[in-house]
């Protein structure tokens, strides 16, 4: 089944988090509240929370993380000419940061990028969904040259026990969480992605969230997001 393709306005929120950082739970907070309004209203609001490896070896290794999602935020830090990493990041639409827990800053930032319109619509469908892997086909129209293509799983309603570390005795409760992530060249308009899930996923609480994006760290021109439930 596919989903209808996503030409108006629409916001990727790009959560940068650890469970080892004590700043961060409010902003995973945030995160979930933009996610459940955005499902709440059918507006195009797309949000991932990539866990970061560097708080692990602080206290709690955390076991979203992933030096593949640390690698992404530095290629942000590049593009943006940022020093340093930090948590909790949020990066909107690929073209503007800033501490993730800002409510103003995000509310700004997402109606900003809701403002204006997709020039490279993107649609999804799920081509096979299996034990340990979900086949995504994709139909896009015009990338721009160098243009990527980011697919990612993302799991909702995660609960974990921190035992050690600045979160320690909190359970967190967290949404859209990162579970795979690649990123492809767009040197076709239609084509497919092959994503390797891990154990214990619940295809009824995830989803593949698919955009489009100017050299992979720029601006996101196309978005979309289709629950694996469909499938």
């Amino acid at each position: 089944m596919a989903n209808p393709s996503t030409d108006g306005g629409f916001a990727v929120v790009e959560m940068f988090t650890s469970q080892g950082c004590n700043s961060c739970p409010p902003a995973e907070e945030l995160l979930s509240e933009i996610e459940r309004d955005a499902r709440d209203r059918g507006q195009n609001v797309f949000t991932l929370g990539f866990h970061v490896d560097y708080w692990d070896d602080l206290g709690w290794p955390d076991q979203f993380a992933d030096a593949a999602y640390t690698a992404r935020q530095e290629a942000y830090a590049r593009a943006f000419g940022t020093r340093g990493l930090y948590t909790p990041q949020m990066v909107v639409n690929g073209t503007v940061e800033f501490v993730g827990s800002d409510r103003r800053r995000t509310a700004a930032a997402i109606m900003s990028a809701m403002a204006s319109t997709a020039t490279t619509p993107l649609a999804l469908s799920i081509a096979n969904l299996g034990n340990d892997r979900v086949m995504v086909d994709y139909r896009t129209e015009q990338p721009p040259e160098r243009a990527v293509l980011q697919v990612a799983v993302v799991e909702r309603d995660l609960t974990s026990e921190i035992a050690r570390g600045e979160n320690a005795g909190r359970t967190l409760r967290q949404d859209n969480v990162v579970r795979a992530f690649r990123s492809v060249g767009l040197d076709a308009e239609r084509g497919q992605v092959e994503l390797a899930t891990p154990p214990g996923l619940d295809p009824g609480s995830a989803s593949v969230v698919g955009y489009v994006q100017e050299n992979g760290e720029r601006a996101i021109v196309g978005a979309t997001a289709i629950d694996l439930s469909t499938a």
